[in-house]
């Protein structure tokens, strides 16, 4: 079992140098086209979130992009699967919103105190 975790690590950090490797090795103009279309594509996601939210929502979505954006950007991307269905019929208001974040969080943990 040591063996197989020891070549699994082995992998993991070959395939991590290689990644480096590449990475490094990428032409000043490849990562500008890279950094276009990741500019793009962030473009095209606000314009839709622009169309399906009320602003409130918006700015519920940027304040809490601050603290908290890998829960932002799984919130964004169900918002624009939902348009893209047709699953979306009229703007999502703070109160909605609220709603599909309460689904999305996992429920917190109630703390209780015992005093003795």
């Amino acid at each position: 079992m040591d063996n197989e975790l020891e070549e699994i690590r082995q992998r993991r950090l070959a395939q991590m140098q290689k990644q480096q490797e590449q990475a490094q090795q990428m032409s000043p103009e490849a990562m500008y086209q890279q950094e276009q279309a990741q500019a793009e594509m962030e473009q095209m996601k606000q314009n839709i979130l622009r169309k399906i939210l009320t602003p409130e929502a918006r700015e519920r979505l940027a304040t809490l992009k601050m603290s908290r954006p890998e829960l932002v950007e799984q919130l964004e991307v169900q918002l624009i699967s939902m348009a893209q269905s047709g699953r979306i019929r009229s703007m999502i208001d703070d109160e909605q919103l609220k709603g599909l974040l309460a689904q999305i969080q996992p429920p917190k943990r109630q703390t209780t105190f015992k005093r003795v």
